[in-house]
């Protein structure tokens, strides 16, 4: 890396209003219209930047997707691939209980630190290597998708067709506790529960009935009891009834398991499919949803991270590796066997919570971070 990358004029308390901008835009999952919105934002950004802008529209209900592309004298050549997302966890109406806002050194909002900030760090990583003249190693395209928190089901075909196309990629997902980046990610799979009861009024004939409920707590106690040290079982939403005077016929619930190794998930996926009620009057059904690859660490990635922490160093920090559980789109691509290195983004905590937050110091070392990984990966 040239030292003009580390005399680039990033400027945290710069970075804060267009980062305000996009966190100020909520964008949950689940609702398309929302995270076209982010989108917009987004498509301008990096249209001020030059980039060529392509949004891809939504499908199976979700949100579009932005890919962004740059001008290059190797256009024709595999480049980098910065790929994030831009849907959140947090409904709408979530910048009430969670305004965006500064305390000290931390930045809070809803999605601020997953993932938002990392995007945006990427971004401005980009536009100051283009105000300065330094030019990237290799093409650069950025991918902004709409569905990572459910498990991507609408892109992951988009995500692994465009990566195919690149030679590396750079996820700025958060960096973990100690700052460190991400090597590999454990595998995860998703399941849709149903169970099926026998209605009757729960006031006059209680007796008669079978609650779907009652039977569907069984199996979450049963199923979070089958959790080991290789593999979780959680069950994260439950819907069930109707009327509290009705004994409930159905009651669904969504299931999740982590592994480290791509067999240990195997075998979960086998022991969630073999599920059985726990009487002859009710009935249980199991369906399995989004899974996401195990991505286990490679020569490739590892010298990647070399890179990385080479950079670092020269910026005066050090970055830890690890593999690491929470998934992300960062399983699809380094389980393809594309050289991946994910955590790249900003420091914080309380993802997914009415905490979340970024460290407002981690803005400017990770942005040259990206800065110098673009300049030479």
């Amino acid at each position: 890396m040239d030292a003009p990358v580390l005399d680039l004029p990033f400027d945290a308390a710069a970075m804060i209003p267009g980062l305000k901008r996009w966190v100020e835009c909520e964008s949950p999952t689940f609702d398309a219209a929302a995270v076209g919105r982010m989108m917009d934002i987004a498509a301008r950004d990096l249209a001020l930047l030059g980039a060529r802008i392509e949004v891809i529209p939504g499908r199976m209900g979700y949100g579009p997707c932005l890919r962004a592309t740059f001008a290059h004298p190797k256009a024709s050549e595999p480049g980098v691939l910065v790929m994030g997302h831009m849907d959140t966890v947090h409904p709408i109406g979530t910048l009430e209980p969670l305004p965006f806002r500064q305390e000290g050194n931390r930045l809070y909002g809803p999605g601020v630190y997953d993932m938002k900030g990392g995007n945006y760090i990427a971004v401005e990583a980009i536009r100051q290597l283009l105000k300065a003249g330094i030019p990237t190693s290799r093409p650069v395209t950025v991918l902004f998708t709409s569905d990572e928190e459910i498990g991507s089901p609408s892109t992951r075909d988009l995500i692994e067709a465009e990566a195919a196309r690149h030679a590396v990629v750079l996820v700025p997902e958060p960096a973990r506790p100690d700052g460190g980046v991400v090597t590999g990610r454990y595998a995860i799979a998703r399941f849709n529960l149903r169970t099926t009861g026998r209605p009757s009024h729960a006031g006059a004939r209680l007796a008669d009935g079978r609650s779907a409920i009652r039977e569907m707590c069984r199996q979450v106690v049963a199923i979070e009891a089958m959790t080991t040290e290789d593999v979780t079982y959680s069950v994260g939403v439950i819907h069930g009834g109707q009327w509290v005077n009705c004994v409930a016929t159905y009651c669904d619930a969504e299931s999740l398991s982590m592994a480290k190794r791509q067999e240990d998930l195997d075998a979960a996926v086998e022991k969630m499919l073999s599920l059985r009620p726990t009487g002859n009057d009710v009935q249980l059904t199991v369906t399995r949803g989004v899974t996401r690859p195990v991505w286990e660490p490679d020569a490739k990635g590892m010298a990647l991270y070399e890179t990385a922490r080479g950079i670092a160093r020269k910026i005066g920090f050090d970055i830890n590796h690890q593999s690491a559980g929470g998934g992300s789109d960062g399983n699809f691509t380094g389980a393809m066997g594309i050289t991946t290195l994910d955590g790249l983004g900003v420091q914080g905590a309380g993802g997914h919570t009415l905490e979340e937050h970024l460290v407002i110091d981690s803005l400017v070392p990770r942005a040259k971070l990206l800065a110098g990984l673009l300049q030479v990966v």
